[in-house]
């Protein structure tokens, strides 16, 4: 007899709003600000400049590289010495970054099916990323909301995973996860145990590779509706 689901637990970024369109937006409206509070660092740096220095940050320091928030922080102190500010110019800097990066619509179908499947299901969230649930102001479907920051490790690393579970006080079957990347999301979660919905918006092609996923979705509420009949 199967185990019976209990836990929805969901990736955040490209499942519940599209992170491309947030991310794009955010670092525009941080390059505005710096143009007008710390012009220095924008005339020295172009966008791919800086990315490119939080890749170089990630390579090398890998144990900290879950950590995209003190990622960009370190980056953010390097160019603002380099030109002449101080360093504790990249505090400000990150806080503008995350106010913005935190100002997002949801993909139409979240807030209802959230309310519905919380009625059925504890729900909660584990991301990569450093959205902060409650500055977007839906913290309260949740009962557990984890980053890869607050873990200490990034999906698809069993320790993620794993450390949701226990937040959620259930064995892992009784948990299903809920993502948008074939590897970091759904084999990484099926591989520590957790049942599976890969969340598939745009329509793309599972990777030969891998396992599929228990469920097939192209929004909230088609998961709503798939785990009604589970």
């Amino acid at each position: 007899m199967a185990v019976a689901i209990r836990a929805v637990c969901f990736d955040l970024d490209n499942t519940l709003w599209d992170s491309g369109v947030v991310i794009s937006r955010a670092e525009a409206q941080l390059r505005d600000w710096l143009n007008r509070h710390y012009p220095l660092i924008p005339q020295a740096y172009s966008v791919s400049e800086m990315r490119a220095e939080r890749l170089r940050i990630i390579q090398a320091e890998p144990d900290g590289a879950h950590d995209l928030s003190h990622v960009r922080h370190k980056s953010l102190a390097r160019h603002a010495a380099a030109v002449g500010y101080g360093r504790d110019v990249a505090d400000q800097t990150l806080e503008v970054f995350l106010i913005a990066r935190n100002q997002l619509e949801l993909f139409a179908d979240v807030e209802s099916a959230l309310a519905r499947l919380g009625q059925r299901y504890t729900l909660a969230s584990l991301t990569n990323g450093n959205a902060d649930l409650l500055r977007i102001g839906i913290q309260d479907r949740f009962a557990v909301s984890l980053t890869a920051a607050d873990v200490g490790a990034a999906k698809p690393h069993a320790r993620a995973f794993e450390r949701a579970v226990q937040a959620l006080r259930l064995d892992a079957a009784e948990v299903i996860y809920v993502g948008d990347d074939p590897h970091l999301d759904i084999a990484g979660a099926r591989a520590a145990g957790l049942r599976t919905a890969w969340m598939n918006r745009k329509d793309a092609k599972w990777p030969e590779e891998l396992l599929p996923a228990d469920f097939v979705v192209t929004d909230c509420h088609e998961l709503a509706r798939a785990l009604d009949v589970a």
